[in-house]
């Protein structure tokens, strides 16, 4: 499946990320500030910021192992979505050239080589947004020279605004095309921002706050991204041989309180996690056309390497103030993934493909105060696949896909032993590598003229949903879990001019087995009603959409005047395992119009949540504390001992924690090209 460059500026989009939200079945959203990774929902799956979902600019990965923030931090702030030349997306276990995090689906953001000619754009909106970007395209000897800049700030509709600032760059040169050429690219990215978290309802519900009101002011982050990556390409008669190289060097301070006051009832529960990196890597493979026993196949061998060095840190703060160290750890992490497949031509309408990869995983974890929780584990993993393709039949064909994979989870996970702030407290180590399952059945065509569809079936198990916690230092494992859905795709174009598509998927998401460990957790808060609600043990996964659907059209031609309508739902999940909380289900209907004049330039006018939606963005549900609950009270009185049990007061009040869907917004942007 894939998608051009300009398809996807085609779409309305509020962030560069949410450009991905062209795939079919793909919800991006945002809970934590203007610099701060996404979240992502696929497949009935809550992919956090990435963890199954492998997401690469020019070759590199952007998925970051293990992350202050989360495992599989994929942070696209960086993405100036202007320089897209196409998107390619695959989805499931079922390929022998994606590995780590691409259980679910891999997206590969291929940009541009070159530009025509020299664009100047200019974009301000709601809520003091402003955008500024130039690309700039020249020759250079026998190449190309692609510079681009962008400038942006922006406020969001929060009581604390957001004061969002970014820098953004790309230099690029390159010779010949992409299957015959080479190029070579910089970039580099800054950004800083105050967020507005996700907040407790019953403050909102109380008056205590505003919908778009903190309880922590300070929060918010810092990062920076720089990056040197190349790629070299030769094609033959008789095959193509590809290499890719990457540097990378990020950095990231978050200041969050996502529990308010639970751990510390004076100064609060604000954290920051510090992540500073250097990751490198090469990929290279080589494709052959031949015959086996006479039947025509083509085969790829391929490499893929990557080391991360990485500084990490977690301290509670106050105010950004540092209070006290939790654990600071120096990291190595490196790994070698080899894979091989072969595509069979059985006929005109039989083919198989057969592929398998293996990965090994090596890392040195350094945990700086507290060597009990130092170690270098190694893991490796085998990954067969297998694919069957019939057809075409009257522009019909039909798909059957057979094939593991795997995700890793956090090197300090792996080899942690004691809690960070109670060394008598023994933790049970997580996997290094976590093993996927997965089966699909389906059909593509294009039997209507103009229009491509596609239905499909999966099946996918998880060995685990192991995930290391940033916010406290900890792993939080979970049982295996099976996911079964169906997907629907429909883009059908039946003038030039116009574009019509519409999208759903519907995934039944359980754990399997008895949560032994939560019917405990359940136990000891019994008597305590605020805080044992949503402890239940069940086999619901919180945050696993069940439905997400889309629909729209674009309409207009080169010149002249162009517009569009899209919208997006995402459906209503279980916020706990045993589905005591639930998010509100979200819809949200965008459009946009405008005019392309014949000289180049262009006025295009965006419009956000037309029906100003107020619902929330994203949602959890989880035990925290607010000075106003009574029982804070009981588990931190004035004077005396506490008259709640430990248990109850570790858990604090469960309550859905919501992160509001920003309301109506409109933007305006004046762009020209010459």
């Amino acid at each position: 499946m894939s998608f051009t460059g300009a398809q996807v500026n085609a779409q309305i989009f509020a962030r560069p990320a949410d450009a991905l939200e062209i795939v079919p079945g793909l919800i991006v959203t945002q809970h934590s500030g203007e610099g701060h990774a996404n979240l992502y929902f696929l497949r009935g799956f809550n992919l956090d910021h990435g963890t199954d979902l492998a997401i690469f600019v020019d070759g590199m990965p952007i998925n970051m192992r293990t992350h202050a923030h989360g495992q599989g931090y994929a942070d696209l702030n960086f993405l100036i979505p202007e320089l897209i030349k196409s998107i390619d997306v695959k989805k499931g276990p079922y390929f022998a050239d994606e590995g780590d995090f691409s259980s679910v689906g891999a997206i590969h953001i291929n940009l541009l080589d070159s530009f025509d000619g020299q664009l100047a754009k200019a974009t301000l909106g709601s809520f003091n947004y402003l955008r500024y970007l130039g690309i700039g395209h020249t020759k250079v000897g026998e190449g190309e020279l692609l510079v681009a800049g962008e400038v942006g700030r922006y406020d969001g509709p929060w009581v604390q605004p957001d004061a969002a600032f970014k820098l953004n760059g790309l230099v690029r040169y390159s010779q010949g095309a992409p299957q015959n050429g080479f190029s070579v690219t910089g970039m580099a990215y800054a950004n800083r921002w105050t967020a507005t978290d996700q907040v407790p309802l019953r403050a909102v519900s109380s008056g205590e706050i505003g919908l778009f009101g903190t309880l922590d002011p300070s929060d918010g982050g810092v990062a920076s991204r720089f990056s040197l990556s190349g790629r070299w390409a030769r094609t033959e008669a008789g095959g193509a041989t590809k290499v890719d190289f990457f540097a990378i060097k990020t950095s990231l301070d978050l200041w969050g309180n996502f529990t308010y006051f639970l751990n510390d009832p004076v100064y609060g529960d604000q954290t920051r996690q510090h992540d500073d990196r250097v990751v490198t890597g090469v990929n290279a493979s080589h494709r052959i056309r031949s015959e086996f026993g006479g039947i025509p196949s083509e085969t790829e061998f391929g490499i893929q390497t990557r080391l991360d060095v990485v500084d990490l840190g977690l301290t509670n703060t106050v105010r950004r103030q540092f209070l006290s160290t939790v654990r600071n750890d120096k990291v190595w992490e490196g790994s070698v993934g080899v894979y091989a497949e072969t595509t069979l031509f059985w006929n005109d309408w039989f083919k198989t493909n057969f592929g398998w990869r293996g990965d090994l995983y090596s890392a040195s974890v350094d945990a700086i105060g507290n060597p009990n929780n130092s170690g270098a584990p190694t893991a490796f993993v085998a990954s067969p696949k297998t694919s069957f393709i019939f057809g075409p039949f009257e522009k019909t064909e039909f798909f059957l896909n057979l094939g593991t994979g795997f995700h890793s989870n956090d090197a300090r996970g792996v080899t942690i032993t004691e809690a960070p702030t109670n060394p008598a407290e023994k933790l049970p180590a997580s996997p290094f590598l976590v093993r996927t399952e997965g089966a699909e059945i389906g059909f593509r065509t294009k039997a209507i003229q103009g229009m491509n569809s596609s239905v499909s079936l999966f099946i996918l198990d998880s060995a685990s949903e192991i995930l290391f916690a940033g916010d406290v230092g900890t792993t939080v494992p979970s049982r295996p879990s099976r996911r079964i859905g169906v997907e629907a795709t429909h883009d059908y174009r039946p003038f030039s001019w116009l574009d019509l598509e519409a999208n759903v998927a519907y995934t039944y998401s359980r754990f399997r087995g008895y949560d032994t460990d939560q019917a405990e957790v359940f136990a000891a808060l019994d008597g305590y009603p605020a805080a044992q609600i949503g402890n239940a043990p069940g086999n619901f996964i919180p945050g696993a959409p069940a439905l997400i659907a889309s629909a729209g059209f674009t309409v207009g031609e080169q010149t002249g005047w162009f517009g569009g309508l899209r919208y997006r739902y995402f459906g209503a999940r279980p916020l706990t395992e045993d589905n005591a909380f639930r998010s509100p289900a979200l819809g949200v209907l965008n459009a946009n119009v405008g005019y392309r004049f014949d000289n180049g330039w262009q006025i295009r006018l965006d419009g956000f949540n037309l029906t100003d939606s107020r619902s929330d963005q994203i949602s959890f549900a989880y035990g925290s504390f607010l000075k106003s609950d009574s029982l804070f009270n009981a588990c931190f009185p004035a004077s005396g001992a506490p008259t709640a049990p430990s248990a109850v007061c570790a858990n604090g009040v469960m309550d859905r924690v919501l992160h509001p869907a920003e309301p109506l917004a409109v933007r305006l942007t004046i762009a020209g090209q010459f």
